[in-house]
């Protein structure tokens, strides 16, 4: 049934060996009561650990029915210690908060047997060792003998082939020691039990066989067996706890220890909500700072421009010294001169080029390090757009019509030329639809967003306003108006202004014209001539000219102050129209 060959078991700490088990061999029958005896600390303990599968043995083989367990796994050890081994502990090992049925039964969860076989088979183990009528007693309830009784009832109801019993009686009375001992007897009739214990008396009276250990090692066995050697028939099999048991213990043990689980709850919640906190607060101010650089990108976009001016040394103030001139000659003053000096010397050329080659090659890597961007190119062509106003007079959308350029001549200097104040690319993306940078500010109220190169969107502020200005300019309101307007105001006169709505069906299809530089050219001779000044001629090329309308109004969503768009775009294409022009007046 159950045979040791020459097991030892050392115990190692550092470099110091305890050898508590040496070179013990023994066999067992299958079924009889055998008792260990011998001193404290002569290995007793560790031999019933090696048996029962809680302890490891050093070296040598441990047989049971025939079967080496050298080779077990931990599934193995699991249901050798599960289904053919049975404990019995000095300390009884009880839940307290179950009741000694549930006790009994937790033995069974790992068994796959159903509810109500645990259940039949728990209350049989009670009723052999006397307890049928307490089974629903806590063991807080019962005597130590009776809470012993089931811990007998708790190895029992496996039907081991094996009981192992470590110093039952340890902590019991002589009169309760004694039924303890008659109820181990009486199991040994169809198994095996083994047991540790202290007292020869109770020993020599009731076991059938003593085994005494000294330093160890077996210095004498009572009735000594020797296996035949039989085939191999143990079997083992995978063993588990099932999630609804283990479930069902977890929250009766939570129960039994209300105020700890609350506090524990309760603090465990403090952190859980301090680490969402923390998450929450990091994640917004991650989406503030990246929603601040997408608005600032917008406001402010990162130009690159063919030429670019150091305007640091022009903003240094001049040194003053004082001169003191001793004849009576008038002297220059040549600080405007060397300003401008200094500006034409600091004028620097970008060659872009292969910038714009290293843009269009590395358009993966920016989207993966910049994210979502759009480039644009702008070409220094300064087209004329022109419409007509309600009246039908035609209007230049640059302004120039309104007023005059009284500006000094160095002044001009510090703005780069451009195109149309009023008009600006639209933002899109690669497969030319609309960019979120413009759907994310903007939503159309009327008509819709441009779909091909000649259509244009009117943008409004969140008020569905545009500056009076830009409406003249646009071609809503007659030039005259405005023209007049400009001349009181050049005369310090007063002028009250009213507020005008024009309905967005005046405004949509709204036509324009787009006249390159090149226009204004004609050839004559072998040369050619500009007759910008030839109002008939500008008509023609006017009529010729590029046609594009306004198919969509879009207005702000927000009432936020951002200057990141300009009040009219035009739309933009891979093979638009404007870039076609540009290309072939460079």
């Amino acid at each position: 049934m159950l045979t040791l060959k020459n097991i030892s078991k050392i115990y190692k700490t550092g470099d110091f060996e305890q050898k508590a088990l040496d070179n013990i061999s023994i066999s067992f029958r299958q079924n009889e009561f055998v008792s260990i005896l011998g001193q404290s600390g002569g290995g007793k303990t560790t031999l019933l650990n090696i048996i029962g599968g809680l302890d490891h043995y050093t070296s040598g083989d441990l047989l049971v029915n025939n079967k080496l367990t050298k080779n077990f796994t931990d599934n193995d050890w699991d249901y050798y210690r599960n289904v053919s081994v049975g404990f019995v502990f000095q300390s009884y090992n009880l839940i307290i908060h179950q009741n000694i049925l549930s006790n009994v039964e937790l033995a069974l969860t790992l068994s796959e047997v159903s509810k109500d076989q645990r259940k039949q088979k728990a209350i049989a183990a009670l009723e052999k060792v006397g307890l049928g009528k307490h089974i629903n007693k806590k063991p807080s309830e019962l005597s130590g003998g009776q809470m012993q009784r089931v811990a007998i009832a708790r190895a029992l109801v496996n039907n081991p082939d094996i009981v192992l019993a470590d110093e039952p009686t340890g902590a019991l009375d002589t009169e309760t020691s004694q039924q303890i001992m008659k109820l181990l007897k009486e199991i040994s009739k169809d198994r095996l039990v083994i047991m540790v214990t202290h007292n020869p008396e109770l020993a020599e009276i009731y076991s059938t066989r003593i085994v005494r250990i000294k330093d160890g090692q077996i210095i004498g066995d009572s009735n000594p067996y020797k296996e035949i050697n039989e085939n191999d028939n143990f079997k083992t099999r995978k063993i588990k706890l099932g999630l609804p048991t283990a479930i069902s213990l977890s929250f009766n043990n939570l129960l039994t220890k209300k105020a700890r689980t609350i506090l524990t709850a309760f603090a465990g919640s403090i952190g859980i909500i301090g680490i969402a906190l923390i998450l929450s607060i990091s994640t917004g101010a991650n989406d503030f700072i990246a929603d601040s650089q997408r608005k600032a990108l917008k406001a402010y976009p990162i130009q690159v421009k063919k030429e670019s001016v150091n305007i640091s040394s022009l903003i240094t103030p001049p040194k003053t010294e004082e001169k003191n001139h001793k004849d009576n000659k008038i002297y220059t003053n040549n600080f405007i001169l060397d300003r401008r000096s200094d500006l034409a010397s600091n004028v620097k050329e970008n060659n872009l080029t292969p910038f714009k080659k290293y843009i269009e090659k590395s358009k993966d890597d920016l989207n993966k390090n910049v994210g979502p961007h759009f480039v644009s190119y702008l070409y220094d062509m300064n087209f004329d757009i022109f419409t007509k106003d309600p009246k039908g007079e035609l209007v230049n959308t640059n302004g120039e019509d309104f007023e005059e350029d009284n500006r000094p001549e160095f002044a001009s200097m510090f703005e780069p030329s451009q195109d149309n104040k009023n008009f600006t690319q639209l933002i899109s993306k690669d497969d030319g639809s609309i960019s979120p940078i413009i759907t994310d500010e903007y939503e159309i109220v009327d008509g819709h967003w441009p779909r091909k190169s000649n259509e244009l969107v009117l943008f409004t502020d969140y008020n569905n306003e545009i500056l009076a200005s830009h409406m003249y300019e646009l071609g809503f309101l007659p030039a005259k108006d405005y023209k007049n307007i400009i001349a009181k105001l050049d005369n310090n006169e007063k002028v009250d202004l009213d507020e005008i709505g024009i309905k967005s069906s005046d405004i949509l299809d709204h036509e324009y014209k787009i006249v390159s530089p090149s226009d204004y050219y004609e050839k004559n001779g072998d040369s050619f001539v500009n007759i910008k000044d030839d109002e008939i001629k500008v008509d023609e090329i006017v009529k010729d000219g590029v046609s594009a309308k306004i198919v969509g109004i879009a207005k702000r969503k927000t009432n936020e102050d951002n200057q990141s768009c300009k009040w009219y775009y035009w739309i933009y294409r891979r093979s638009n129209r404007y870039d076609d022009r540009a290309r072939k007046c460079i």
